[in-house]
């Protein structure tokens, strides 16, 4: 048995629900088919249980023939050892495909996250992707599980209705005209539980993106006295979602229903005529015995085969979830073919020229953010990188790194959320030169890191990204405000090592503090969305009004002030 899950789930098709479902089971066909080739062997084994019961009644019983009675149930066991070996292969084989496409499903979503980006968290709301990362990955599971069982189950009942034709034509009809009817008859019960299965789940996406609203803004809530219009209007929705489940529940109900209702007047009518035929002379005792032994064998795939099309009515719902994910476009993908000729960083819409190998600290005030996301190709302008558009550049992702305050601290172990490839002397040297020590000494490199990092205070928090992002060693760093919740002594050490982590290497900071700027080779100030002037630090501390106010938050007239201290105290 090999491992799970794979190294590449594969490229899906998602033109459509129906079109992914087969794409996936084409991707499973290596354990697919060997798994209903058993259970086709298993069913149809268990098929001709009544058949060999009914001949060693026939030839043996009633015949007196020991030998005979002998023979046909050594067929018997045989064929009992049989499904007692392949009844648990089939198991384990059903129970791999169902993990193999669970494991797709949270692969391919991950994946399509990642390449989205902040395109994601734009275009779909919070439930839509838990729901399709946690209870969709069941659908799927269910649905290639259960080709194996209905593999078998169409396999015996097309053996029962062989052996039937062959022995009992009349009752061979009865039954060759009773399994499609049932189906057709209980394909109507399937469109309303369909149609109420989509609702649900629309309304479930939603309450999960209020409740991680509820989580994500519960101070907020708090300081504008919003906790108890947020608990009615949850309770709200909340019921609402409950009475969708009612009557999903209702719909499923029905097909269940139907599903023993419809093959169980099947299994009387069958067993009626062949006792009326039994009397009549028309077919023997042992005959008779098979006949009831199918009607009761009958139950389960016909069972089956009712279960499949829920089953994969549910699939289609969870599958066009999917696909609405797997269909989205980043709107800014990165994934350019054209290399650069040098390393110089431009953003033409403000004039900014970065100078490669230098740290570059920019004051743009409310502008950083949008600026930094130009810069990184996050939003549309005229950024170039060695003369090339972001937009066509190859390697766009591992060439520049936005790292900015709002990014997440993931689950797992310290050391790994830092740096996943690094070395333990790297992770050190990265955490050390964002001066958060003093977290690998509370928790340890191997310590666990909770969702978000919530267990740290903002200013641990803040120094652990900035950790990870030294850590990433790309070409281009790009950091806004990287020390904006540290206290002023931590601020000056990482000020001061900063430069020498990234020496050789282009780094630009965006922030207004003092002590960062002092520290930069090279600072610009961006003043109504162009560069308005550049230098060093103290140089345009003396000579430019505008951007001594915009670091000082002096008035503009204010006459400059050469001992006014550079760092915050």
């Amino acid at each position: 048995m090999r491992s799970l899950p794979v190294s590449d789930p594969g490229t899906p098709d998602h033109r459509g629900p129906w079109r992914f479902l087969a794409w996936l089971a084409r991707v499973q066909a290596r354990d697919l088919v060997p798994a209903i080739g058993l259970s086709v062997a298993l069913m149809v084994a268990q098929a001709m249980l009544p058949a060999l019961i009914g001949r060693a009644i026939d030839a043996g019983l009633l015949a007196r023939d020991g030998s005979a009675l002998l023979r046909w149930s050594l067929l018997v066991l045989l064929l009992g050892l049989f499904q007692a070996f392949a009844g648990p292969m089939r198991h384990r084989l059903s129970v791999f495909i169902w993990l193999d496409a669970a494991y797709r499903t949270l692969q391919l979503v991950t994946r399509q996250a990642t390449r989205l980006g902040a395109t994601l968290s734009k275009r779909l709301t919070t439930g839509e992707v838990v729901a399709v990362g946690l209870a969709d990955v069941s659908r799927f599971g269910n649905a290639m599980e259960i080709l194996v069982r209905a593999g078998g189950s169409v396999a015996a009942i097309a053996a029962v209705t062989v052996v039937l034709l062959s022995s009992t034509p009349r009752l061979g009809l009865v039954v060759l005209v009773g399994v499609p009817l049932i189906l057709l008859a209980g394909a109507p019960l399937m469109r309303p539980l369909h149609r109420r299965q989509t609702v649900q789940r629309e309304l479930s996406g939603e309450l999960t993106t209020r409740a991680a609203d509820l989580v994500a803004g519960l101070r907020v809530l708090r300081g504008l006295g919003g906790e108890e219009p947020f608990e009615r209007r949850f309770r709200a929705e909340s019921q609402e979602v409950r009475r969708a489940g009612e009557r999903v529940g209702e719909a499923d109900a029905m097909l269940q229903g139907a599903a023993v209702l419809l093959p169980g007047l099947l299994v009387v009518a069958v067993t009626w005529l062949g006792a009326r035929y039994t009397a009549d002379g028309v077919i023997t005792a042992g005959q008779l015995v098979a006949c009831y032994g199918y009607t009761a064998f009958l139950v389960n795939p016909l069972w089956t085969l009712a279960d499949t099309a829920e089953t994969y009515a549910k699939a289609h719902v969870a599958a066009g979830r999917l696909v609405r994910i797997l269909d989205l476009e980043p709107e800014h993908p990165g994934d350019g073919t054209r290399e650069p000729h040098g390393r110089e960083l431009l953003d033409g819409d403000s004039g900014l020229r970065i100078v490669p190998g230098l740290l570059t600290a920019v004051v743009a005030g409310e502008a950083a953010p949008a600026l930094a996301d130009r810069l990184g190709g996050y939003a549309d302008g005229d950024a170039r990188y060695g003369g090339v558009p972001l937009d066509e550049l190859a390697g766009l992702r591992r060439r520049i790194l936005v790292a900015r305050n709002e990014d997440r601290l993931f689950t797992g172990v310290l050391a790994t959320e830092v740096a996943p490839a690094g070395t333990e002397a790297e992770v050190r040297e990265a955490i050390r030169d964002a001066c958060a020590e003093d977290v690998v000494e509370a928790v340890g490199l191997e310590g666990f890191v909770a969702e978000g990092g919530r267990e740290f205070s903002g200013g641990q928090q803040q120094r652990l990204k900035l950790a990870r992002a030294l850590a990433a060693d790309p070409e281009v760093l790009v950091l806004v405000e990287p020390t904006s919740a540290v206290d002023a002594h931590t601020e000056a050490r990482i000020a001061g090592r900063l430069g020498e982590h990234r020496t050789g290497r282009t780094t630009v900071v965006f922030t207004a503090s003092p002590l960062l700027l002092d520290r930069a080779d090279r600072v610009v100030w961006i003043s109504g969305g162009r560069v308005a002037a550049e230098g060093e630090h103290r140089d345009l501390l003396a000579r430019v009004p505008g951007y001594r106010a915009a670091v000082t938050r002096e008035p503009e007239h204010a006459a400059p002030r050469p001992d006014r201290p550079t760092s915050r105290e």
